[in-house]
C-alpha cells in the first residue's frame, strides 16, 4: 500500500505563534512550484486568522531552504521570468506585504533563493549552525527573489557583490557582524528558543507592530519628508487604537500592558 506523501508545508499554531515548516528534509527542503505556492497561501491564511499574531518560517530537518530545486524545473516550458512570477516573487511580496511579524528561522543551509527567504523576514534568528549562500554566480544567475534588494540594504553594495560574484558562504557569527541576523540561537532546542522569542514578539501590540512594519517598507524607498507624513498618518491610527489606551493606562498604573485580547473581544 502506497503511504501518502507527507504536506510540503507544515502549519502549526501555539499561543499566537503559526509556525511553517518548508518540510523536503531529504532535499534541504529545496523549493519546488508546491512548496513555493503553498507557503504563499499558508501565509495568507495566517494573515487572515486573528488568533495568529507572529509567523515562524523555518526548515524540516538539518536545512532551511537550498534553493530551487532544478530537477523540479528541468525542461520545462517555462522562462526565467515567468517561473519567477509565479512563484518566488508572490512569495516574497507576500512576506513583506503581511501585517504581522514574520521571523525566519534559519536552521541550517540557507542557498540561492533560499538565502533570499532568509533575508526576507521582519526578524531572523539564526541556529549557530546555519550558513547562508548567494550561489547563484555557480550557474552563471542572477541573484532573485529580492536577493539584489535586501542584501545591499544590509553590508552594503561592495560586500553584497562580493558575496554575489564568489558565492562565498557565510557562517552564524559572520552574519550577526553584517547584519543578516538579530540573535543566533544554539543548535540544540533551537526550534522552543525560536518559540520563546516569537511568544514574546505576539505579547507586543499586534496593531502598533502592523503600522511599524508598513511604515519601514515604506521608508526604504521613500525620501524623509515621504516617510514624516507616513509617520504622522499612521501615528494617528495608532493613537486612535485601544492598544494605546492601554500602555498609557498601564504605565500610569506601574504594570505590564495586556495587549492580548480574547478571541471574543474586537482587536
Amino acid at each position: 500500500m502506497t503511504q501518502p506523501e507527507s504536506p510540503v508545508i507544515l502549519s502549526h499554531t501555539s499561543a499566537g505563534v503559526r509556525t511553517l515548516t518548508l518540510n523536503r528534509p531529504d532535499k534541504l527542503n529545496a523549493a519546488n512550484d508546491a512548496l513555493l505556492l503553498m507557503l504563499t497561501a499558508e501565509l495568507q491564511a495566517a494573515d487572515a486568522d486573528n488568533a495568529v499574531r507572529v509567523v515562524v518560517i523555518t526548515g524540516a530537518g538539518r536545512g532551511f531552504c537550498a534553493g530551487q530545486d532544478l530537477g523540479d524545473v528541468s525542461g520545462r516550458d517555462m522562462t526565467f521570468t515567468e517561473h519567477l512570477n509565479h512563484t518566488y516573487n508572490p512569495l516574497i511580496r507576500t512576506i513583506r506585504g503581511l501585517s504581522k511579524p514574520v521571523i525566519t528561522a534559519v536552521n541550517g543551509v540557507a542557498a540561492g533563493a533560499g538565502a533570499s527567504l532568509a533575508l526576507s523576514g521582519d526578524i531572523r534568528l539564526w541556529a549557530q549552525s546555519a550558513s547562508l549562500i548567494e550561489v547563484f554566480s555557480n550557474i552563471a544567475l542572477v541573484p532573485d527573489s529580492g536577493s539584489t534588494w535586501f542584501l545591499p540594504r544590509l553590508v552594503g553594495y561592495h560586500r553584497a557583490f562580493a558575496l554575489m560574484a564568489l558565492a562565498d558562504r557565510v557562517r552564524a557569527d559572520d552574519a550577526l557582524k553584517y547584519g543578516l541576523c538579530e540573535e543566533i540561537l544554539a543548535d540544540e532546542g533551537f526550534a522552543d528558543a525560536v518559540q520563546a522569542y516569537a511568544e514574546r514578539l505576539a505579547s507586543r501590540p499586534a496593531h502598533a507592530l502592523k503600522l511599524t512594519k508598513q511604515a519601514l517598507n515604506a521608508a526604504m524607498t521613500s525620501t524623509l519628508d515621504a516617510a514624516l507624513d507616513l509617520e504622522a498618518e499612521l501615528q494617528q491610527l495608532a493613537g486612535d487604537h485601544w492598544e494605546h489606551e492601554e500602555g498609557v493606562t498601564a504605565f500610569k498604573a506601574k504594570r505590564a500592558p495586556e495587549f492580548v485580547r480574547a478571541a471574543t473581544e474586537p482587536e
